[in-house]
């Protein structure tokens, strides 16, 4: 297990446009995680990006499995789960703003609203997602539902540096998944030590979801 072995898997992952997407236009960004994993000889990165999506009528956790021991599938995407469970009490007629007087309810548990109807749906699951995000995010069955329940984590990530575009940065050329792939080949996490800025916040892609 190897840093260039750690970055060819990413490398190959973004030739087939299988690696995180800030900027994607199908859904507003709201919120992202990556969580890393492994031991002496595994490793695996998990990564979610937390969107709305209009298409979908629903707030989506887009998690992403990459690693040498995945228990199913390939490295890439892998589950879209759909995180509210009332859509059709707070947007009834699919026009994608919040109707008003109803709180999100989100694993049977009812978050409340504080705006006013007709706010536009990605507004209001990001003003819900600072003091939520553990409800919102993954829980530990579907994190480890394509990782083996043994490997240790050994570092999570609530922001990073994210290339803009990966045509035109691979993973192996970047500064966050060259500490990435340090980090799980010596299991150090002391070895993350980011110089640029994090840019995760959906502020900072403001195209994504406008397709």
């Amino acid at each position: 297990m190897t840093t260039s072995s750690i970055l060819g898997q990413f490398d190959l992952c973004a030739d087939k446009a299988e690696l995180p997407d800030l900027d994607n236009g199908y859904y507003y960004p709201v919120d992202a995680r990556m969580r890393l994993f492994g031991d002496n000889t595994r490793w695996a990165v998990v990564v979610e990006l937390l969107g709305y999506a209009p298409r979908s009528g629903n707030l989506i956790d887009v998690m992403q499995w990459f690693g040498n021991c995945l228990t199913r599938g390939d490295p890439g995407f892998g589950d879209f789960l759909a995180r509210v469970d009332n859509m059709e009490e707070i947007d009834p007629d699919g026009a994608e703003v919040y109707a008003g007087g109803a709180p999100v309810v989100v694993r049977g548990t009812a978050l409340p609203v504080d705006t006013h109807a007709g706010t536009p749906l990605q507004n209001v699951f990001r003003q819900l997602a600072p003091a939520s995000r553990e409800l919102l995010l993954a829980d530990e069955t579907e994190l480890r539902a394509r990782i083996p329940s043994d490997l240790p984590e050994l570092l999570r990530l609530d922001e990073w540096n994210q290339p803009d575009d990966f045509w035109d940065a691979m993973p192996s050329g970047h500064e966050t998944f060259q500490m990435i792939a340090e980090v799980l080949a010596s299991g150090d996490p002391a070895l993350y030590r980011p110089t640029l800025a994090a840019n995760t916040h959906w502020s900072h892609w403001p195209d994504a979801g406008t397709l």
